[in-house]
Parts: structure tokens; C-alpha cells; sequence
């Protein structure tokens, strides 16, 4: 018997009932050639993979999708970082929105996500319940040059553990 999947109110995919591990939970992200996959047991999880694309990370851009204290964070960097940061935070924001399976129906600028040049990845603010952010961990993945990547999962207190399938888009095993 092969898996059965299901989809959530807003589109998120899920094992369906019936299936030999019920608490799996999973999510997928591709850019550019490279793809990941993150799985847990009992927990929601989202994952995102950009590939930095400079012409992308405009002003203009974050006026439009990022909270205004992420905005200001952002202006704040020189342009040396500037690009990176962009790509962090969009990544770290479309990680935790996929990981509580509401897609783009939760606003962007609704909850705000940690960007600056070595912080560490974490979900700082949620404006329409301010306990939520404490509910969730935010983690940084490094996919590869000129790429960024986050995940994040519900709750605390796990383990990363990473694989690289072998012969990726680089030709490396």
C-alpha cells in the first residue's frame, strides 16, 4: 500500500488517516535546482529554500511584505548585508506561515522574525497573538553557496539532523 496524502484548510499537504505513521509531519521546498525536505514526529514544521537573487531584495519589496520594525532592521545594515538579510527574513517568515499551514492567508507584517547578520534565526513577534511566537523555533540552514534556507518547528527542545542526497545540483555527493 503506497501513501495517502491529505491537505489542510489552506493547502498544506499531510498523511492522510489510515497511513502506517499518522504522526508524521513534512514539507518541501525547492529553488533553483536544490530542494529540502524536513520531517519530524508530532510537530508542525515548514521549511524554505531561496535561491539570493540581489535584483530581488528591493526596498520596495520589504515595504510591501516585511513588518515595519523589519524594515527599519534591514535599512539600518550596509549594503554589504543587506542582501543576505532579505533572503534570511523571507525565508524565515515563509517557513513559520508554512509550518502553520495558513500559506499566504497570514500577512506577512503580522509577525516579525529576527534578520541581522549573525543573530540567530528566531520568530520575535506575533501581533495577533503574542504568545504564539513562543510556541515555535526558527533555525537557519545553510543549503549551499548563494542560497538561504530556514525551518521552522513547533516547539522546543529538538535535534537537527541533516543528509545531503548524493550527486546534488553541483555534482557533489
Amino acid at each position: 500500500m503506497g501513501l495517502r496524502f491529505a491537505y489542510g484548510a489552506r493547502g498544506k499537504p499531510a498523511l492522510a488517516p489510515g497511513n502506517a505513521a499518522p504522526a508524521v509531519r513534512f514539507n518541501f521546498a525547492n529553488s533553483d535546482g536544490r530542494a529540502l525536505c524536513a520531517v519530524t514526529l508530532g510537530r508542525e514544521l515548514g521549511v524554505d529554500l531561496e535561491r539570493i537573487r540581489p535584483e530581488s531584495a528591493t526596498d520596495a519589496v520589504a515595504e510591501d511584505f516585511f513588518s515595519r520594525a523589519e524594515v527599519a532592521a534591514l535599512r539600518a545594515l550596509d549594503a554589504e548585508h543587506r542582501t543576505r538579510a532579505f533572503f534570511d527574513c523571507w525565508t524565515r517568515k515563509e517557513a513559520y506561515f508554512k509550518a502553520r499551514g495558513d500559506g499566504l492567508w497570514l500577512p506577512l507584517d503580522r509577525f516579525e522574525v529576527s534578520l541581522a547578520p549573525g543573530e540567530p534565526a528566531a520568530l520575535l513577534a506575533t501581533h495577533d497573538d503574542p504568545a504564539e511566537a513562543a510556541r515555535w523555533s526558527l533555525r537557519e540552514l545553510h543549503p549551499g553557496p548563494g542560497s538561504a534556507a530556514a525551518l521552522a518547528v513547533e516547539g522546543h527542545r529538538w535535534r537537527l539532523q541533516c543528509w545531503q542526497w548524493p550527486g546534488g545540483p553541483d555534482g557533489s555527493s
